[in-house]
């Protein structure tokens, strides 16, 4: 059938020719499974979350903790909004979607609830504050330490799993 060589050949324009459809969006995502595109994982399980789930686990993770970043490893905006709190030296839970099984189900869940699909989307005491260049300006205007002050007693537990700096010490 096909020279050793020719095998790798065959195997990388079969690739190609799947990653071009697939970019275009004109291959079904089950074909895909497991397999990284466009800055997401897809879920190994042909279903994954609902969208009720992951908004479900959007409210959860907001609830549990003061200040949270829905973001992408690759995004400036969201290394914006990391650095601001790093700063300041306020924990934050940081969900990476494009590391998550089910990252752009909870990114349409996320369009649904903030009313915007850009990353980061950061939210502090269970109020989306909105992405990076918000959450900048809030800090430039004094503004963004009085919010993290606010968190409710639930929220302002330490967690080590997706945090920032360090635990956030207000100056009272």
């Amino acid at each position: 059938m096909f020279h050793p060589g020719q095998q790798l050949d065959y195997f990388w324009a079969v690739c190609s020719f799947f990653s071009m459809f697939s970019r275009a969006g004109c291959l079904p995502r089950v074909a895909w499974t497991g397999c990284r595109r466009m800055g997401n994982f897809t879920s190994s399980t042909a279903g994954g979350l609902s969208s009720t789930a992951c908004a479900q686990y959007v409210q959860e993770v907001v609830s549990q903790n003061c200040v949270v970043i829905f973001s992408k490893t690759t995004c400036p905006y969201c290394k914006m909004a990391k650095n601001v709190f790093n700063e300041i030296g306020a924990t934050y839970k940081v969900i990476e979607l494009d590391e998550h099984n089910d990252g752009r189900r909870l990114q349409e869940a996320l369009a649904q609830m903030t009313g915007a699909r850009t990353v980061p989307r950061v939210f502090i005491n269970g109020n989306c504050i909105g992405g990076g260049s918000d959450t900048k300006q809030l800090h430039q205007q004094g503004k963004l330490v009085p919010l993290i002050e606010q968190c409710a007693p639930c929220c302002a537990a330490t967690g080590t799993e997706g945090s920032g700096s360090g635990q956030f010490e207000s100056a009272k």
